[in-house]
């Protein structure tokens, strides 16, 4: 009935809950103003429904948000919330202003897609829900192809109908550099110029960037920034000659091969460079964390990657923030207490990937799982897909997104050590919003319902303790509240989809 499946929905057999003309949002509490009024606005833009947003005793019909300290299943304040729909009424009740907004989008997949017409009812039901894991996410690479802000807004606003609460925004690399940089102004002007493919360039001025941060935390979706380092920075040491060993200025790049560009480690430019750069970032960016990259840095010696990550690490925990970075930053045991790891290697991990990631343990932080055989969404669904990478261990489907756990990769890190888990998305080949949904949805919803919903059984064999089928008929459903939405989607085989509708 719903994507991600809630810790427990019980139907109650009673007469449904009928919307009816004159109905009206009831809100008490702190911040359940703005949750009514997105509901309103959802439901005006779901089914053409015109809703008054009102602090007064609810009536019969009435859609309640309440929030409140004893609200919410007990136990799970930061984000759980009760749902009840019954003939008299819609009851959402939670502890804060996100348990309530996930409640609300639960709601909106109760409510029929199909809205022409009354009467408009929903079965009668009572739920309560939390999150698995604090960290659900999904990763906008927007530096290979650049993604307008009216882009991401539309992506947050799809994301948040599952429930994810982080969106990874992959600012720099060597084809681009999207994030205005007031002290280095060249980064955008010449390394935010192309793209992939020599695509259009563009950036986020700090104004738009302070725009798009405003627009997700109102959705409670909290923005992490990655500036890539010391490797993927073509686009920045095109752009400042005095970052490159010998005080030349490599020329803009728009291929696809990683590995061979480095900053210059050791220096004290490069060194004012890297804390101009976080510094900035961080100003901009009231969320906890900042990412600093750290992957793939072929071309940099090993001492002086493990002693510029280091650095790096540190002038963000400097900034107030606390650093990420992919799994390769567990090289060094030197990283600030607390600094989180984000694993990319496959359900069995290769090349040290294992030992790496429990290196973030053992430093006092945590770990977000995207292993890229199963969460990476720029995968090809199946072979001879024309947009998509294959390199992956081939291509990646409905079900394999699915039937994995993250606390079943790496051995010895379990719930405990795991912040949430993560769906990258990289765009050397996706160039447009419609093409970043194709990719994305469905496999998103499988990473958003592992990320939220209860672990598995312990059966031995994670295959067989998801249930595929009924998972497959959730996202069927909700396949219809993206064809409302006009959010493009793959039809995978395997999911009941909704007729196509001709005409």
């Amino acid at each position: 009935m719903v994507v991600p499946r809630p810790a427990l929905l019980e139907n109650t057999g009673d007469a449904p809950f009928t919307l009816l003309p004159g109905a009206r949002i009831i809100v008490a509490g702190s911040g359940a103003d703005v949750v009514g009024r997105l509901l309103r606005d959802e439901l005006a833009s779901d089914c053409r429904r015109d809703l008054a947003v009102v602090h007064e005793p609810p009536a019969f019909g009435d859609i309640a948000i309440v929030i409140a300290d004893d609200e919410g299943p007990a136990g799970h304040a930061a984000e759980g919330y009760t749902l009840d729909v019954a003939a008299e009424g819609v009851r959402i009740g939670a502890a804060t202003a996100a348990g309530a907004f996930w409640g609300v989008q639960t709601l909106r997949q109760l409510v029929p897609a199909v809205c022409d017409g009354d009467p408009l009812t929903v079965a009668a039901v009572r739920i309560s829900d939390h999150p698995r894991f604090a960290y659900r996410g999904a990763m906008l690479d927007v530096a290979r192809h650049f993604f307008p802000p009216a882009d991401v807004k539309r992506f947050i606003d799809a994301i948040v109908l599952l429930k994810l609460n982080h969106l990874h925004l992959h600012l720099t690399d060597d084809q681009g550099w999207r994030i205005e940089i007031a002290s280095w102004p060249e980064l955008t002007r010449h390394g935010g110029s192309t793209g992939s493919d020599g695509s259009r360039g563009g950036y986020y001025t700090a104004g738009e960037y302070r725009d798009l941060v405003d627009y997700a935390a109102e959705r409670c979706v909290t923005i992490v920034p990655e500036i890539d380092m010391p490797g993927h920075t073509n686009a920045a040491l095109s752009s400042y000659p005095e970052l490159n060993p010998d005080g030349v200025a490599p020329a803009l790049y728009t291929g696809s091969e990683v590995g061979f560009s480095t900053l210059q480690t050791g220096d004290p430019v490069t060194d004012r460079f890297v804390r101009d750069v976080i510094g900035e970032l961080a100003a901009l960016t009231p969320g906890p964390y900042l990412h600093i990259g750290g992957d793939e840095c072929l071309s940099t010696p090993v001492q002086d990657f493990l002693t510029f990550i280091r650095q790096a690490a540190e002038a963000v925990a400097e900034s107030g923030k606390i650093p990420i970075g992919w799994h390769e930053m567990g090289r060094s045991a030197e990283l600030p207490t607390g600094t989180v790891g984000q694993y990319w290697s496959f359900r069995t991990p290769q090349n040290g990937a294992a030992e790496e990631t429990l290196s973030f343990v053992r430093g006092g932080g945590a770990v977000i799982m995207s292993p890229a055989d199963v969460a990476y969404l720029d995968i090809v669904y199946e072979e001879g897909d024309v947009i998509g990478q294959d390199w992956a261990d081939g291509p990646t489907d409905l079900r394999s997104s699915y039937e994995w756990d993250p606390a079943r990769i790496v051995p010895g890190l379990g719930d405990a050590h795991i912040l949430g888990v993560e769906a990258p998305l990289w765009t050397e080949t996706i160039a447009t919003v419609e093409e970043v949904e194709d990719m994305v949805f469905p496999r998103i919803a499988a990473i958003a319902e592992i990320g939220w919903s209860s672990a598995p059984a312990d059966t031995g064999a994670v295959e067989t303790a998801r249930d595929f089928d009924d998972f497959a008929s959730r996202v069927g459903r909700l396949a219809e509240h993206w064809d409302a939405s006009g959010t493009s989607y793959r039809r995978v085989p395997g999911v009941p989809w909704p007729e196509v509708v001709v005409g």
